[in-house]
């Protein structure tokens, strides 16, 4: 078993309800995650409720987008608590954290993900650390959740 913490930060220069807005509504994610366009035919399905607590996302792809789904299981206006489930290359299941903290006249978000992978997953996470792995995904949808708040 592999356990293992990824976490990135970055600062928006935007209201931390505008930021919220944007992590705690899947149906906005497609306009910052760092996983849009890696198949252009995914197939997604939302359920449950609109957004915050009880709301559901699925996808279905290609072998790189593979197959999954998330749902928030905790939100207030300073964290939003995801659970995120791989079906597909591998399974495994991780807890997502979004923290919104605000600050000069902004807001400061930290993006987590935590978990154990196990069988397959494990063993690609010991031969590549996870951190290597969507450390730099991360960051990119941070860039990208930032341009979308600031727009």
């Amino acid at each position: 078993m592999a356990e293992f913490t990824v976490v990135r930060e970055t600062h928006i220069d935007a209201d931390p309800a505008r930021v919220h807005a944007l992590i705690n509504d899947f149906h906005h994610w497609t306009e910052w995650s760092p996983w849009e366009g890696i198949d252009p035919e995914l197939n997604r399905e939302y359920s449950g409720a609109d957004h915050g607590v009880g709301a559901h996302y699925a996808w279905r792809g290609n072998r790189k987008a593979g197959q999954g789904s998330m749902q928030i299981v905790g939100s207030n206006p300073q964290q939003i608590d995801v659970k995120l489930t791989f079906l597909k290359p591998w399974k495994a299941h991780s807890d997502i954290v979004f923290a919104l903290t605000p600050s000069n006249a902004g807001t400061d978000v930290s993006w987590a993900m935590s978990g154990e992978n196990t069988g397959m997953a494990g063993v690609v996470t010991r031969l590549f650390k996870m951190t290597r792995l969507v450390g730099k995904d991360f960051e990119r949808g941070l860039a990208q959740l930032k341009s979308a708040a600031e727009s």
